[in-house]
């Protein structure tokens, strides 16, 4: 029984850490993008709408954040690339999708 316990414990503390690190890559790239929208583009936070969400994608272009500006009909998408910096990985206006892949900062 104590075995048992022991393992179920194991189980349950790995998942917890799964979890733990995908939601501190998503904060993480979503404070930086948050970030860099307000000091460098200038845009108020109240009106900047984020979403991070996992992309599938290989490496840093894994852990991207969806991005809705207020008053702008475009849908960003950001990630955060190795050496930190905020990179636009691309937009969606009227349905349309414009690959840019531009370091930002």
């Amino acid at each position: 029984m104590k075995k048992i316990f022991i393992g179920v414990s194991v189980l349950l503390i790995l998942v917890a850490c799964g979890f733990g690190y995908v939601k501190y890559k998503q904060y993480n790239v979503e404070n930086t993008v948050v970030n860099y929208l307000k000091t460098e583009e200038g845009i108020p936070e109240d009106k900047i709408n984020t979403e991070p969400f996992i992309a599938n994608m290989p490496g840093n272009k894994n852990w991207m954040v969806k991005v809705e500006i207020k008053g702008d009909s475009k849908v960003y998408s950001y990630y955060k690339n190795k050496d930190g910096k905020v990179v636009l990985d691309s937009y969606i206006e009227d349905g349309e999708v414009t690959i840019v892949d531009k370091v930002m900062n």
